[in-house]
């Protein structure tokens, strides 16, 4: 089914509220004006709300799944419907706001 690319600018969230940004965008490929992420980077992730428990944060997450049909450089793009996992606790990502305009499969 096809879902919106993400790119640089949009709002990833881990499952505990905290930030998280691509470490390395594929910079030759733009949406929106803003480079495209693919499914090769890890994310940092900042701020998690998972604090106050003998649990760590989540600081870093890796995307498992991306579009099957759309590459850039050789690498499936990342889109909303896409699947990470966050180390050390292993929940996911949750995309929250990017552009729409141009979908994936």
């Amino acid at each position: 089914m096809p879902a919106p690319v993400l790119h640089v600018g949009a709002s990833v969230l881990c499952m505990h509220g905290g930030q998280a940004q691509p470490t390395a965008p594929f910079p030759r490929v733009a949406v929106s004006g803003q480079p495209v992420v693919t499914q090769a980077a890890p994310w940092a992730v900042a701020a998690c709300g998972l604090t106050g428990t003998p649990n760590p944060p989540c600081a870093t997450a890796q995307w498992v799944s991306a579009a099957t049909r759309v590459l850039a450089g050789g690498t499936p793009v990342l889109t909303w419907s896409a699947q990470a996992v966050c180390v050390p606790t292993g929940t996911g990502l949750l995309p929250v706001g990017s552009q729409t305009r141009v979908l994936a499969t």
